[in-house]
């Protein structure tokens, strides 16, 4: 065999690459073309590139058992929603690097197995108190606007945050966005969305912002954390909103996260007896087993058919607390 055809079988068996070529050629892929899954794969990746030896380490002398102990030091102890998220990205990268690349790479051993996630049934807050709580009047503008289309589209609060205001089709009520998985996807609000959003987008001296992220932080950024361009508002300066801050504002306006609302939305639509074809429609899931952990119904609609089951003697006047005034 020839030098130059021996050094094509080498690097065809992977064993010529190092762990940060091919983690760069992984993150580059369409399948991570999200900034938002590149960004969480990146970091899964990285850190385990870390824990066993370094970018310059060949990926073909990593062991098995070496990818199992790095996966439980740096997450072994994290709730069992952090380890299968972690875990399933670094699975996804080696798994890539043997099956698309035909690299010698190692796996993820059979005993660092994904773990059972106790699912919260009560995450899904009552219709109701929902209302209350994204009408109340003490609420700045942007953050009411941000809940109220958080739950009228069902979105992640990455994917609403990641929104621009050249995006928005305010006539049709829908904007276009980047899915989880890399799909460009329509999602749609409704009324209460609606009537916030032309206040929103109005500067404080009159003109209508017409391009540049949809929400902004207060602040403008310090040089030394200066986004992107497209990260920042020409009118305003001001830069694009945070996930992080997001989770600590409505933590501390709502008492929820995030996902709450996205999670209400389905249950609420589940509860109305919609489809589960269109649920999974207005959510976007791809799984009909992911979309209908979030369409459980929720306590008010359970509390409310558990009338059916009242004695067929007692007065629809008398309820579970006694006599009704």
């Amino acid at each position: 065999m020839s030098a130059t055809a021996a050094r094509k079988v080498t690097a065809r068996r992977g064993d010529a690459i190092n762990l940060g070529d091919a983690a760069d050629e992984f993150l580059s892929t369409h399948r991570v073309a999200n900034d938002n899954t590149r960004r969480a794969y990146a970091s899964a990746v990285d850190r385990i590139i870390a824990a066993v030896g370094g970018r310059e380490r060949l990926l073909a002398d990593v062991a098995d058992t070496e990818i199992g102990d790095a996966l439980t030091i740096l997450w072994g102890g994290c709730a069992p929603a952090t380890w299968n998220r972690n875990r399933a990205a670094v699975s996804s990268w080696l798994t890539w690097c043997a099956t698309k690349k035909r690299w010698a790479a190692p796996s993820v051993p059979a005993d660092a197995e994904r773990r059972r996630e106790s699912v919260d049934h009560t995450k899904a807050v009552a219709k109701t108190k929902l209302e209350r709580l994204l009408s109340r009047r003490d609420l700045p503008l942007r953050d009411k606007t941000l809940y109220r289309m958080l739950y009228e589209t069902a979105a992640r609060a990455s994917e609403v945050l990641s929104l621009n205001v050249e995006d928005l089709d305010l006539e049709n009520r829908r904007a276009p966005l980047r899915s989880k998985g890399g799909d460009i996807e329509w999602v749609y609000w409704d009324a209460g969305t609606a009537r916030l959003l032309p206040r929103l987008l109005r500067l404080p001296d009159g003109p209508v912002r017409m391009r540049g992220p949809l929400f902004l932080a207060d602040r403008r950024p310090v040089p030394a954390r200066r986004p992107g361009p497209k990260h920042i508002c020409p009118h305003t300066g001001r830069p694009r909103l945070g996930y992080d801050r997001v989770r600590v504002l409505m933590e501390r306006h709502l008492g929820l996260d995030p996902h709450q609302l996205r999670h209400s939305a389905a249950t609420h639509l589940g509860e109305q007896k919609v489809p589960l074809q269109l649920i999974m429609a207005k959510t976007r899931h791809k799984n009909p087993r992911t979309a209908m952990r979030y369409t459980r119904p929720g306590g008010e609609a359970v509390a409310e058919i558990t009338g059916i089951l009242a004695p067929s003697g007692v007065s629809p006047e008398y309820d579970r607390n006694g006599p009704r005034s």
